[in-house]
This record gives structure tokens, sequence and C-alpha cells, in this order.
């Protein structure tokens, strides 16, 4: 990823990174949570750390990550895994890229390492970003997300994966308030993940077995 790359107003970008030797760095839920949390604050165009703030707040609610009050990039989907990240964002205004995850990636390395009494780096290379360019393809990228969990075999169904934002499309409010999302009903929706996960699957175990050749 370039450093400067800008995201362009009102586009939208599905964004990934994994972390170094592909380390569980998101092992813990308190881990994850964390991560999410500090997406949600930088989200908001904040200026001051994140942990600098809950020095003097002691703590930082919001709702879910789908909905963050005056958000200058809103989140349309996320998945946490134990190794690496999925974020699906859309930008209120032109921003380098580097500006919202580069906060992201620090402020996590920085709790992360000293909540693990380490050093160095914890991402394997700059964050991978890819501009989603038709509904379709759309649609598509979420259900991937949404998907990973069950595609790793680390759960049957993406509903029980706590911190990816699939349960939260199965709240009819919340999918209605994504204006994005051209798929309405929550059952359709539902359907539309589920029916694509067998295929998922086989596809990773092939693309597996295709790298040991």
């Amino acid at each position: 990823m370039k450093r400067h790359t800008i995201f362009a107003l009102g586009e939208i970008y599905h964004i990934c990174n994994k972390s170094i030797s592909n380390y569980e760095i998101f092992r813990k839920e308190e881990f994850s949570q964390r991560f999410l949390n500090i997406c949600a604050y930088y989200s908001q165009g904040r200026k001051s750390k994140y942990s600098d703030f809950l020095r003097k707040e002691k703590i930082y609610n919001y709702v879910n990550l789908l909905q963050i009050a005056d958000s200058q990039y809103k989140c349309l989907s996320y998945c946490i895994m134990p190794d690496h990240y999925h974020l699906l964002i859309q930008a209120s205004l032109n921003i380098a890229i580097s500006t919202y995850i580069g906060k992201v990636e620090n402020s996590y390395t920085r709790f992360y390492n000293l909540s693990n009494n380490r050093k160095g780096p914890l991402w394997q290379s700059s964050f991978r970003c890819t501009r989603i360019a038709s509904n379709e393809q759309l649609l598509h990228v979420i259900r991937y997300i949404h998907l990973n969990p069950v595609t790793n075999s680390l759960i049957s169904n993406p509903q029980d994966w706590k911190y990816s934002s699939h349960s939260l499309y199965l709240k009819q409010e919340i999918l209605n308030s994504l204006k994005l999302v051209s798929i309405k009903s929550v059952g359709k929706f539902e359907k539309f993940v589920l029916d694509n996960q067998d295929y998922q699957k086989r596809l990773r175990v092939m693309k597996s077995a295709l790298r040991d050749y």
C-alpha cells in the first residue's frame, strides 16, 4: 500500500492486515475488543491518543462499529480473526488511508506490546487495500468477511463469531441503517451468506493444497 494513498470521498475499501509470523495477536477477547475500540475511537478523527483518552476518561463507549456518531470512516463490515483483521470502510472525507489505519495499528501495537512485555513490530507488512467497484463486489466482500471464521474452521455458523459484524446484520434496524447494502431482509441476507459457506471453505482447502506443490 502506498504511503499517501487517499480514500476517495464516498468510495468503499476492503482493508486487511496480518500479524508478523502469523502470531495470534487477537487470541484473547480483551485484545479483539481493544482493537475494535481503537477502530471506533480514531474513526471519529480524534487527535489525541486512545491511551491518553483512557487515562483521563477510564472508558470509551460506543454502540457498535457500524454505527459511530460523526464518523469520518464509516465501517460497513468487519471481522477480527486470531492473527488478522478485515475492515470494509467508506470515507466521508478525502483523507490518506495511512492516517486512519496507521493510528489504529500503531495504537494496538503499543497496547499489545505493553500487555505482553514485548518489543518490535506486530504486522507482517503494510495493510492491503482494495477499492470496491460495484454493488455485486460489495456484497461478495461482506459475505467473504463474515465467512472468514467458518472458512478457517473456527466455527460452523458465522453468527457464532463474536468479533464480526455478521450478528449485527441479523438485526433488522441495523441492516436498515446500512444504506449501501442492497439486501434489506435479514432472512435473505443470512441465506445469501450461508449459501456460500461450503463453497468458500472448499475453495480455501483447494488453495492450501496448491501451495503444497
